[in-house]
């Protein structure tokens, strides 16, 4: 057998005396950033997110890449921020440090020493790096916080018991300021790191999503992030710009471009089998929010699939595409309503 680079083996039991002289760092926190080391320790515990209403793990199901360790980021009371800790996560690749897991699994017997599992060394999904989702500071008060989703790189050890549950039902949360702190967060993250042109496509979603909210919110509307928990999964979908009121989902892309719209339109269709399910007192919508007028074929494909389409118009404002009418139409939603 092989040894990690690391020095340890994945499923290994260690003591932080033991960890920290090999991979650095030092004290008790959940995220240990070790700079001479070029490394940062993650410390996961059970214990610890029951507490807050969070637990750590395994996503019970791997996707396309394979699997997905998500793990609550530091900061006990109000919104968590990126910093510290969770600034040494975001930023690890730019750094140059590896990420080192380890699951709390008890103490050495007959002392308080605590012992942690070794799980391997891992990065950041690069993809959807990380969550911000809603859930109680150590005062019981609703705040935001960061799940980070967590890729193994090489060897790696899997227990059940780390592995998170599957939901019996489809359950929905919603944050007004969810959406908001993740679009804010993604924009420090571009700033400190040069742009790539899935970076662009993703700042222009973003910079999308802040002028619809906006633009609803100055206009009376309550739009925010809803958080949708699938049955039978254990993984999530988040969508940032939700109205509650009348039940309307978008889905922002950041170009009109074929691959963007029917991304979105995926999204959608995942979300409608799971929200029907949900009871509401107004009937499910679900839109497309587009930077402007996707082509003909397009919008003829969300048609037969019953998804809605609002795009930025020429004047910078916002116009809604209206579906399934004949001779189709437009409203726009930035026109002053006659007296």
């Amino acid at each position: 057998m092989t040894t990690a680079p690391s020095g340890f083996q994945p499923g290994d039991i260690l003591t932080r005396k033991q960890i920290h002289p090999v991979l650095g760092g030092s004290g008790f926190a959940g995220i240990c950033p070790a700079v001479g080391k070029r490394n940062v320790l993650i410390f996961s515990d059970s214990k610890v997110g029951k507490r807050y209403g969070y637990r750590d793990g395994w996503l019970a199901e791997d996707d396309d890449l394979g699997p997905v360790f998500t793990y609550t980021g530091t900061g006990k009371k109000g919104n968590q921020a990126f910093e510290g800790g969770n600034l040494s996560i975001l930023e690890h690749a730019r750094m140059g440090r590896t990420l080192h897991l380890f699951v709390a699994v008890g103490k050495v017997r007959g002392s308080d020493t605590r012992t942690h599992r070794y799980i391997g060394m891992f990065k950041l999904d690069e993809r959807r790096p990380f969550e911000i989702r809603e859930a109680k500071d150590e005062l019981g008060q609703e705040r935001d916080v960061i799940v980070f989703r967590l890729r193994p790189i090489g060897r790696y050890i899997r227990e059940a018991s780390d592995t998170l549950e599957r939901a019996p039902q489809s359950r929905s949360w919603f944050s007004r300021t969810a959406g908001r702190h993740a679009r804010a967060a993604r924009r420090q993250s571009r700033e400190r790191q040069p742009q790539t042109d899935v970076d662009h496509v993703i700042a222009a979603r973003d910079d999308l999503s802040d002028a619809f909210e906006e633009r609803e919110t100055a206009g009376g509307e309550t739009i925010g992030q809803l958080d949708l928990s699938m049955r039978n999964s254990s993984s999530r979908l988040m969508f940032e710009l939700y109205n509650p009121t009348n039940n309307t989902v978008y889905e922002p892309t950041g170009s009109a471009a074929s691959e963007s719209i029917t991304q979105a339109l995926a999204q959608l269709l995942r979300a409608r089998r799971y929200l029907n399910e949900i009871p509401h007192n107004q009937p499910l919508h679900l839109m497309v929010l587009a930077p402007a007028l996707p082509d003909v074929d397009l919008r003829d494909l969300l048609t037969e699939h019953g998804i809605g389409l609002v795009y930025r118009n020429d004047n910078g404002g916002f116009s809604e595409f209206e579906t399934g009418t004949a001779p189709r139409s437009f409203r726009c939603l930035d026109c002053p309503i006659p007296a």
